[in-house]
């Protein structure tokens, strides 16, 4: 008798991160080529940071705190609240399918947007609950309106990805107020705030504000992102105790090294770092979006450190395949549930150059 594995295998998706510039040397031949495919910083992380992990490393015999008391607090500090909590995990991606094992079982349902974060698919497979997709609005922005009518008693899960990726759309705080209010309490929502420190819309802050009379809400973050730390991996939620202790009991121990929580915690102290690296970026990103529409070529509106490029009846998988022969790495939109597009990330001018020009030729 062969080895047999649990039926969830077969229905879980299959995750493809953006292109390793390592295979896109063998795959496209190009010595010098570009990641713009993964939405990470194009700017390393603060000096400080670095010198924090170099001295970590040296007790990296001993194992590291379980439950991050010190990143925690760092977090609580910046926020204004009880280190109860906040919760930290490997990158927010282990919040997120910690959630649905948490919350969600045979019988449970769970709401998300379509096309969002190529993450969400896994947590319905992982936990066994029912997924309900609900399609983008005009403008590839969330239908709050459709989100609320699929919610029944069954319904547990409800992900809004704010800033979206992987169209880069933002709602106001104050419709996303208006929302979590007519949301059943039994239902616990996370806001998905990977690239809200991106949006020049509200205060980054804002929706933090509807956490302290809302106890089913909860504001997933990361220092990925614009604290130029993916490589480290820290995502942190902003959620009630109750929530904390749910998802640290369905994960492993010690998920969170002490290298990154080391990261982590020094990166938090530098704000004006995290300033810094935004200015540059929506620099870049209104240059980015100016220059691709000069091309003929619609963007999503933006509000984060990427652009959603619609190739109307161009081929994409060419259009993927010429950029990467050029040297520049894109996310093909295929993979991310929105056939017929690009996500490219805002890079440094001279990666931006590089991007335009190739995607001219390739057109």
């Amino acid at each position: 008798m062969s080895v047999t594995f649990a039926d969830k295998l077969a229905r879980l998706p299959h995750y493809e991160a953006g292109m390793h510039l390592s295979d896109a040397k063998q795959a496209y031949g190009a010595e010098d080529a570009i990641k713009l495919a993964s939405n990470e910083s194009a700017w390393p992380p603060h000096s400080a940071v670095v010198e924090a992990v170099a001295r970590a490393a040296s007790g990296a015999n001993r194992y590291p705190d379980q439950h991050a008391r010190a990143l925690r607090r760092r977090i609580a500090d910046r926020y204004d609240t009880d280190p109860a909590r906040v919760a930290v995990g490997n990158g927010s991606c282990e919040i997120l399918l910690a959630a649905a094992q948490a919350l969600c079982e045979p019988g449970a349902e769970l709401v998300y947007a379509w096309p969002a974060f190529s993450i969400y698919p896994h947590l319905a497979a992982l936990s066994g609950a029912r997924e309900i997709r609900v399609p983008l609005a005009e403008g590839y922005v969330h239908d709050l309106e459709a989100i609320l009518t699929e919610i029944t008693a069954a319904t547990q899960l409800v992900l809004i990805c704010n800033p979206n990726n992987p169209t880069g759309t933002y709602l106001p705080a104050q419709r996303i107020a208006e929302f979590v209010d007519r949301v059943p309490d039994h239902v616990t929502v996370i806001l998905d705030e990977a690239y809200v420190e991106f949006q020049a819309s509200d205060d980054p802050e804002a929706t933090l504000d509807l956490l302290p009379e809302r106890q089913n809400l909860v504001c997933l973050r990361t220092f990925s992102k614009v604290y130029g730390l993916a490589g480290m991996r820290v995502g942190y939620a902003l959620c009630s105790p109750k929530f904390r202790a749910a998802v640290d009991a369905v994960r492993q121990p010690f998920s969170v090294n002490a290298l990154a929580q080391a990261a982590a915690a020094e990166a938090i102290l530098h704000q004006d770092d995290v300033v810094r690296r935004v200015e540059r970026t929506l620099v870049e990103r209104l240059w980015v979006e100016e220059q691709v529409r000069s091309l003929g070529l619609a963007t999503a509106d933006t509000e984060a450190n990427f652009s959603w490029v619609a190739l109307d009846d161009r081929d994409e998988a060419e259009v993927v395949e010429a950029l990467g022969r050029s040297g520049v790495i894109v996310r093909a939109g295929e993979g991310l549930g929105g056939p017929g597009h690009i996500r490219v990330t805002h890079g440094t001018r001279a990666e931006n150059e590089k991007f335009v020009e190739a995607l001219r030729a390739a057109l």
